[in-house]
């Protein structure tokens, strides 16, 4: 399988946290805000919001002197025996706080030999998850979900999912043509999220971002009743914007 990625916003906040973790783990007696700025050359004002979701995430702390020291997340994580449980617990955390930030339920989806997955979600009363009423491995064509997934791929493996799974009329807004989905995955730009405006669920709007790691193909999405519509775009725009920790837990 063939990947299309180009690199989010979120992308860049991950990888310059990654450098701040590396600078933290060398010194393990603590280092400062201004050691780091050094060493990672990230300019102050951004090195400030980087530690600052770092600490939330339990990724470092600060000691009593103000230096940084590696967190009790990131050595979980760090660790061969209890790294899958530390990570499903970690993410479950991140999405947990941003369904409360977005309000809305928030999933994390990824793509896994050829087939969509849903990784994990983060519901609550009253912002409960989709009703999977029709398979979403077969849905790709109809969810916000299944569209950013299929949009980090390369022309010829979006061909094959969709020559493996029938696009069928969910509702009467579901694209069913192959060739105006694919032209629509090939024109949107990878910074913009992927949209379902009922075309899923009557009722239900959806939309997800691309999440990358490594060679994995992975989107962060959410769900709104059609009544919060309005909200649809400023939401998703958060969900981007607080994509970097699920991403960094994904690359550490």
């Amino acid at each position: 399988m063939a990947l299309k990625h180009e690199p989010t916003a979120p992308y860049h906040s991950a990888q310059d946290a990654l450098r701040v973790l590396e600078a933290v783990a060398r010194h393990t007696t603590g280092i400062t805000d201004a050691q780091l700025a050094r060493h990672t050359s990230i300019e102050p004002e951004r090195l400030t919001t980087l530690l600052r979701m770092l600490r939330r995430e339990g990724y470092v702390e600060q000691v009593a002197d103000g230096a940084y020291v590696t967190g009790d997340a990131l050595t979980r994580l760090g660790s061969a025996h209890e790294r899958d449980q530390a990570l499903r617990e970690t993410l479950q955390r991140t999405l947990d706080r941003l369904r409360d930030s977005v309000g809305a339920a928030v999933y994390l989806s990824r793509y896994v030999d050829g087939e969509v997955r849903i990784a994990q979600y983060a519901d609550g009363p009253t912002m409960p998850v989709v009703n999977e009423w029709a398979d979403f491995r077969y849905s790709a064509h109809a969810t916000a979900i299944g569209k950013s997934l299929l949009g980090q791929l390369d022309h010829n493996s979006r061909r094959d999912h969709l020559s493996r799974h029938k696009m069928a009329r969910l509702t009467s807004r579901t694209i069913t043509s192959d060739k105006l989905l694919l032209s629509r995955l090939e024109s949107q730009p990878p910074t913009v999220p992927h949209l379902d405006l009922q075309e899923y669920a009557v009722g239900t709007v959806c939309a997800a971002v691309p999440i990358t790691a490594g060679s994995s193909v992975g989107c962060l999405a959410l769900s709104l009743p059609v009544e919060h519509a309005h909200r649809l775009r400023q939401a998703a725009d958060a969900l981007n914007r607080n994509a970097a920790p699920v991403l960094l837990s994904l690359a550490i």
